[in-house]
């Protein structure tokens, strides 16, 4: 029964603490993201809300950047980075690890390396997030609601807000980095992933609450709001189904004598995850495509409909979107799959693949193999990352709140969420199959004792 295993959950002491870490450091995620920055005018942002956001370039900013933020820059508040700066960091010294000799060297030597490379990672963040916050900060002082500010006194220049707020909001990245690292320890499952998760599931109340309020009054209509939840189904039940999906390659163990007895000779299977990269692409992808729309937006009320260029749907932006989730789907199955360290073993215990010479020749063919199911897993990726989009303009949709909803709830959220959720299941699991308990799957039968 599944209830019985989450009882059996709070019956394991180890488990139930951290359980409750988790639950304690989400807590304060939540409350960080309703504390609006000092000097911003309530009224203003209570105004906006209700008017349900902007419109122009910079609403679709606010849409994309709040839902990675958990709705935190839409409520202009102190966690309006959210970890972007940390994520943006680490895709750098991930790259970096690539092209620089010692980096890659101080990755091979274990924990001790990567510690090292995390605490670099931790100070790339800190100027990271002084010029995220700085474009914020520039876009918080435009006008909005027919020519209100949220900012009390936004035509001078730099002044004591512009300084307050890019402290607050550097000091609230590099909390929410320091958050996450703890749900990490001393948490259930990635802490950067699950603050993310925690955030996108935060809003689907409000959102919801806006489609019903919508009805009758110009908003979407009963059928197809119906559409859309068939829609989400289906594309949870695809996610799903790609996140477990795997290429099994042959395995044979040689034949060897000793005596009369010959020993060797099973055939098993090693399995190659379709989506090896996860959903770590999605996520650099849509984080990277903040930068272009951000400083376009700068210009966008003087140079023409440059910041349009990169707005949410239109081709730049699908576009770029498309081909950094290919490029980071490579570069991440790069990093994680190995090649030819699997190559060598399989050697070491004397396996092989049938009709393919062991050593080099496996190494080529399990690169070959990988390179060519990553295609089809990043065409996966950029289908769902998409799926917004898609049925915004196939069901021609206009309500701005039903637009919202969709992009929070589909595509890169959902991977996201089901990403998380599933990780987090398979380590509970874990922990209540090492301690003799009847996991949630109905693979698991080990019973307590």
């Amino acid at each position: 029964m599944i209830l019985e295993s989450f009882r059996n959950l709070f019956r394991i002491p180890e488990l139930r603490t951290k359980l409750l870490y988790t639950a304690f450091f989400l807590i304060v995620f939540r409350i960080g993201s309703q504390i609006p920055i000092p000097g911003i005018q309530l009224d203003v942002l209570e105004t906006l809300r209700k008017e349900g956001g902007m419109t122009d370039a910079f609403g679709n900013i606010l849409t994309l950047f709040s839902t990675l933020t958990g709705g935190a820059l839409a409520n202009c508040a102190i966690f309006s980075l959210g970890i972007m700066p940390y994520i943006s960091a680490s895709i750098i010294f991930s790259l970096l690890i690539k092209v620089i000799p010692s980096l890659e060297a101080l990755s091979k030597e274990g924990a001790s390396g990567h510690r090292k490379i995390n605490e670099y990672t931790r100070y790339a963040t800190v100027p990271l997030c002084l010029i995220e916050s700085l474009m914020i900060v520039k876009l918080l002082k435009r006008p909005i609601l027919q020519g209100a500010y949220l900012v009390a006194d936004p035509t001078t220049g730099f002044q004591y807000f512009d300084f307050l707020a890019i402290v607050t909001l550097t000091a609230g990245a590099i909390f929410l980095m320091w958050l996450g690292e703890q749900i990490s320890e001393y948490g259930i499952g990635n802490g950067i992933s699950l603050l993310i998760m925690t955030g996108i599931v935060a809003r689907m109340p409000y959102q919801l609450g806006q489609i019903i309020a919508g009805k009758g009054e110009g908003g979407t209509e009963i059928k197809k709001f119906l559409v859309l939840i068939i829609l989400f189904v289906v594309i949870v039940g695809a996610v799903i189904y790609m996140t477990y999906g795997q290429r099994k390659i042959s395995i044979q163990q040689a034949k060897h004598t000793k005596g009369r007895r010959v020993y060797g000779g099973q055939k098993h299977s090693m399995p190659l995850r379709v989506n090896q990269a996860g959903v770590m692409p999605v996520i650099f992808a849509s984080s990277l495509l903040v930068f272009p729309m951000t400083i376009a937006s700068w210009f966008g009320a003087d140079r023409g409909d440059f910041a349009g260029w990169f707005g949410w749907g239109t081709f730049s932006y699908i576009f770029s979107y498309i081909l950094l989730i290919y490029f980071f789907s490579y570069f991440w199955t790069s990093l994680m799959f190995q090649p030819v360290e699997m190559a060598n073993q399989l050697k070491e215990y004397g396996s092989f693949i049938p009709g393919i010479r062991p050593g080099t020749k496996t190494a080529e063919y399990l690169e070959n193999v990988m390179m060519r199911i990553t295609f089809v897993g990043a065409a996966f990726l950029a289908i769902i990352a998409l799926a917004p989009q898609l049925i915004t303009m196939g069901l021609d949709i206009k309500d701005s709140g039903t637009q919202a909803f969709i992009y929070n709830l589909g595509g890169t959220s959902i991977l996201i969420i089901v990403g998380v959720i599933l990780d987090i299941v398979q380590k509970l699991e874990s922990h209540l199959l090492m301690r003799h308990y009847e996991g949630f799957s109905k693979k698991s039968k080990m019973r307590g004792r």
